[in-house]
């Protein structure tokens, strides 16, 4: 099972290419919603900073602006979402009371 990158983008989150000015921007998706992104940040394995460290209201703007509709390419892309699950230590209700973690 491969390991989900919590804060990079991922060859399997883009949805969309979009050629502007001569650049290739790149449509992801993760569980916030839409983002662009471009080539030297996908497959890193670092965080990307288009997907954390920007407003994405810009986005459904630009992309309605192109003829997109970004809530449609939300819904038909869900699927691609992945969800980081942490799994916690079950704890003995009768042990914690006596070690006062209850």
């Amino acid at each position: 099972m491969a390991r989900i990158n919590r804060f990079g983008t991922t060859q399997d989150m883009i949805i969309q290419t979009i050629e502007e000015d001569g650049k290739s921007l790149f449509v992801a998706i993760d569980s916030n919603g839409l983002y662009f992104t471009t080539q030297e940040r996908i497959d890193t394995g670092l965080a990307d900073t288009n997907r954390y460290a920007k407003d994405r209201t810009y986005v459904v703007e630009k992309l309605e602006k192109l003829g997109f509709s970004p809530l449609d390419m939300f819904e038909e892309n869900r699927n691609k979402i992945k969800l980081v699950t942490t799994t916690t230590k079950k704890i003995n209700p009768l042990k914690a009371s006596k070690r006062g973690l209850s």
